[in-house]
């Protein structure tokens, strides 16, 4: 049988040719005698025509630099005009005394073919469907991947994320503390693939007052007692992305000079007569709302204004209750693993206060919460009783605490779960025979069922997964 390899062999749409300087040498595409339109031949680098792609997601940047031939089965990415492409890549390096000097991409152009029409919805569900890493080991590996999320605001945050990350305008990230804010930086930064060096990372609340406006424009000899020439982190982040979290710490006259940077691109270190000219991106996080903290007189209105333009809002845990139960199957699949357990659900007084609890610490919060409930349990399903301490007697939304199983069900409610009429198991048979006849009206294709529906394919396939519907074969 044909590897996929030997397949793209005999069925490439496209070849590309690119030097070891990243210049396009050839590409098919755009050749005029193959029929094909030439609009972007005066972009000669890989990066300048496809300003997705990085030297982190590209499979001609693995070849380049490993020098082994690499097969990509789905690369998304757009090129300097918008168009999004879809494709398989088979890439080949090209050696010269025993340096790869160069690359031959093969590429299958997938957005051309009829019986992949749920591709795209694919490479997008592939955030929520693939194995999660909660604990990275460092932050240059972060990705939109790794953010957990069938929530509608969440996806939409994170599409608004992706186009943020690919222009030089600055960029506000707010929301409540563990909302992800931080995830959310990480990955818009390795998505424009930011060069390691000019990348710099600033907690403004972890740095003194006093000194947080040198260490951010740098000192010049002799402009107070024992200061010396010392370039700022600013200066540092020339030609790269400057991520400032908590935005709000950073002191009022401070945020004056910031403004600068962000509407001039000049600053004048302390002591200096002279101002100095960066080209940074500035990401900016901040975890109260921004009109608040105008208000209190923490956040210059006039720099909000100029921030507010790429702006994203990161939703509590709390309005998102379709995440809270995908996040704990996802969590407790992740800390089997790490330590060892077979735990394969929770109880449904425990699903109840989850769902009910305010989750003030928000995703880091439950993220933890499950980990300590595995790493302590002897039973294989999570129990109330199991909670941290300090969770124990909190009350859900009616005022009623969750003491104990006793309390958490009266008696008209377990006389109606004795009689069949549990309201989940309802609901949820409810939704299993909804969906499956709608997947036997598109003969199995998702995509389609979803707009049905009018859920994202990725939370339909969730949902299949839960209930226990198997695909439907077309």
């Amino acid at each position: 049988m044909a590897t996929k390899e030997e397949l793209m062999l005999k069925k490439a749409d496209y070849v590309l040719v690119v030097n070891k300087d990243f210049d396009i040498i050839y590409n098919s595409r755009f050749d005029p005698r193959m029929g094909n339109k030439s609009d972007l031949k005066e972009y000669k680098n890989l990066f300048e025509m496809y300003p997705s792609l990085g030297k982190n997601n590209s499979s001609i940047a693995k070849t380049m630099s490993t020098g082994a031939t690499v097969f990509n089965d789905a690369q998304e990415f757009a090129d300097i005009n918008g168009r999004v492409y879809v494709t398989q890549n088979l890439t080949i390096p090209i050696f010269r005394e025993g340096q790869v000097v160069g690359v031959v991409e093969l590429t299958k152009d997938l957005t051309t073919v009829g019986d992949i029409q749920g591709k795209s919805d694919y490479l997008k569900s592939i955030k929520v469907e693939g194995k999660f890493h909660p604990n990275r080991e460092s932050n240059d590996k972060i990705s939109f991947d790794d953010i957990l999320t069938i929530n509608d605001r969440m996806l939409d945050a994170i599409e608004k994320a992706k186009v943020f990350a690919l222009n030089n305008n600055p960029v506000l990230i707010y929301g409540e503390t563990g909302t992800g804010k931080e995830m959310f930086a990480q990955a818009m930064i390795n998505y424009a693939a930011s060069p390691k060096q000019k990348t710099i990372i600033q907690n403004c609340a972890a740095v003194p007052e006093n000194l947080i406006e040198s260490i951010l424009f740098g000192t010049t000899k002799g402009s107070y007692t024992g200061a010396e020439n010392k370039k700022g982190l600013f200066e540092e982040a020339d030609g790269g992305i400057f991520f400032l979290d908590e935005l709000n710490a950073l002191p009022y006259h401070v945020q004056g000079k910031l403004l600068r940077v962000v509407q001039e691109g000049t600053f004048r270190p302390i002591g200096a007569n002279r101002e100095k000219k960066v080209n940074v991106k500035i990401v900016a996080a901040m975890n109260v709302d921004p009109m608040e903290a105008i208000d209190k007189m923490v956040l210059r209105k006039d720099l909000f204004y100029r921030l507010s333009g790429n702006m994203i809002y990161l939703p509590p845990l709390r309005e998102r209750k379709d995440d809270i139960e995908y996040l704990i199957d996802n969590y407790i699949d992740y800390f089997n693993d790490v330590y060892g357990k077979n735990v394969k659900g929770i109880s449904e007084e425990l699903r109840s206060f989850f769902l009910e609890y305010e989750w003030e610490g928000n995703v880091r919060e439950l993220k933890h919460v499950i980990e300590s409930m595995i790493s302590m349990t002897k039973v294989d399903i999570l129990q109330f009783s199991e909670l941290p301490v300090y969770l124990h007697g909190k009350m859900n939304g009616s005022g009623k605490t969750f003491d104990s199983a006793a309390d958490s069900e009266d008696s008209i409610v377990t006389e109606l779960k004795n009689g069949g009429y549990d309201l989940r198991s309802v609901v949820e048979q409810v939704e299993r025979d909804l969906i499956l006849k709608v997947l036997s009206k598109t003969k199995g294709n998702k995509t389609k069922a979803g707009e049905i529906l009018g859920i994202p394919r990725q939370t339909l396939k969730y949902k299949m997964s839960k209930l226990g519907i198997e695909d439907i074969e077309k």
